[in-house]
């Protein structure tokens, strides 16, 4: 087996986090390291990706479509290659059940349920034209994830990994949060693709410890652990001695220093034993309904300080397609409180100048839907209209940009599809997608798939 094959292969324990930096040592002559300055200088250093999986609905959250309200119950007929076996039947047109209110400065529109993301309102950027191209989960996750619906090439975040790398090399620079069931196309949304591997996320584990083998076993100091990788270090380097091309050995000596090493910054970022109470108390931990995902964000925010260059969170469960009151009112309340504490807390600590924040599903919801029960009004798919808000390095905040139609069916205003918003990113974080490419299967690849626009209204 070759070396960089035992290495992929050690698995979603310490060892796959070691595994980021280990590589990084062994790739020093890979393409990637010509790209590890910025193209240009960078709006943000650092990027945290809230991924909203399931498809929120935007005519529910921050798109308000009074026009609803009157055509509430009436018949709304869907034609064209849009329609999916899921709007098969009579389809009714479906108004919010929330009502709309502006705030801030800006004027910004919020759903009634964002009690805490409406007081930080003037530090979003509301966009409002995206478009994706698929109205299937993983097909729909994969392209806002991978820039391609198919699956099987690097994530956004690896594409930043490979391009930036990590300011501390004894964490990763890619580190995902995903619910205890994966999104749908699974650990595919976060994968490296063709990369090399140490550009692929680590993963945190949502129940029990966030990584395997973090702690020793009883009774095993560091000085136990040091003196055992001495020993086994000085009887490997004799042998290495007479066969120099032992590469699998040399691979598991480096693999077993940079888990000690790590050992001690790991616990340090995931320990929140000295986080003030005031601070647990605005991420929502100690409220059933928001510690999952208040955990989330004080973990990212915490990341990003130790020099993680790329965090992704997941929520899952928007999809939405009856009860949406219910549905909706309950995932919103979930996430509302810790994604205002993280703004408010990047902000006060001096980070969120420099560091993007982004919102998102991987698509939006319709304006109709069948009814089911009489009273279980919901949302099916839709690609053509979605709303991704965005926050810090470079955005123009306390903004709205682009429009749907009065139904919310469609993107009609500074329309863009979804590689624009990656192309977009990237430049934010200094990165012209153009020039960050690799040479995989004859042809030299980007994560727009073929080139796509700055949306340059989205700048500040």
């Amino acid at each position: 087996m070759f070396r960089r094959e035992y290495l992929y292969s050690l698995g979603a324990t310490l060892g796959s986090v070691a595994l980021q930096g280990m590589l990084q040592h062994e790739l020093n002559a890979s393409p990637a390291d010509d790209a590890k300055q910025p193209h240009h200088t960078p709006r943000a250093k650092r990027c945290i990706f809230l991924t909203m999986e399931g498809g929120p609905s935007q005519i529910d959250t921050f798109d308000p479509k009074p026009k609803l309200k009157e055509l509430h119950l009436k018949e709304f007929q869907r034609s064209g290659e849009r329609i999916s076996a899921m709007a098969s039947g009579k389809r009714y047109y479906v108004q919010s059940p929330f009502s709309f209110t502006q705030h801030g400065e800006s004027g910004a529109w919020m759903s009634e349920k964002w009690q805490h993301l409406s007081k930080v309102a003037d530090k979003l950027c509301f966009y409002r034209g995206l478009q994706a191209e698929s109205i299937n989960h993983p097909t729909a996750l994969y392209h806002i994830n991978c820039g391609n619906r198919f699956g099987g090439d690097p994530a956004v975040g690896a594409w930043a990994n490979y391009g930036l790398g990590t300011l501390n090399e004894n964490l990763p620079g890619f580190v995902v949060m995903p619910d205890l069931s994966f999104p749908q196309g699974g650990a595919a949304n976060w994968g490296n693709g063709f990369l090399p591997a140490q550009y692929q996320a680590t993963a945190l584990r949502p129940q029990g410890s966030p990584i395997l083998n973090l702690t020793p076993p009883k009774g095993i100091t560091k000085e136990h652990q040091r003196a055992n990788l001495d020993l086994l270090g000085a009887l490997n380097n004799k042998h290495m001695q007479k066969h120099p091309q032992a590469d699998l050995l040399a691979a598991r000596l480096d693999s077993f220093e940079l888990a000690f090493r790590m050992q001690d910054d790991v616990k340090q970022v995931l320990d929140l034993g000295h986080e003030k109470a005031q601070t647990i108390e605005e991420y929502g931990l100690k409220d059933k309904a928001t510690a999952k995902f208040g955990k989330k964000c004080l973990y990212a925010r915490r990341l990003l300080e130790h020099g993680v260059r790329f965090v992704q969170l997941y929520a899952s469960t928007w999809d939405s397609h009856d009860y949406i009151e219910r549905a909706h009112g309950k995932l919103i309340n979930a996430v509302d409180r810790p994604i205002a504490a993280l703004i408010q807390d990047l902000d006060q600590r001096g980070l969120l100048e420099d560091t993007l924040v982004v919102w998102c599903g991987e698509f939006g919801r319709s304006p109709d839907n069948g009814v089911r029960g009489g009273i279980a009004y919901g949302r099916d798919h839709n690609a053509k209209a979605m709303c991704v808000w965005m926050a810090g390095g470079g955005v123009k905040a306390g903004q709205t940009v682009g429009a749907t139609d009065e139904l919310g069916d469609e993107a009609v205003e500074c329309v863009h599809p979804i590689r624009d918003l990656h192309v977009t990113l990237l430049n934010l974080l200094g990165l012209d997608d153009n020039r960050l490419t690799f040479f995989h299967a004859g042809r030299f690849k980007q994560l727009s798939q073929f080139g796509g626009k700055v949306i340059k209204e989205l700048l500040a």
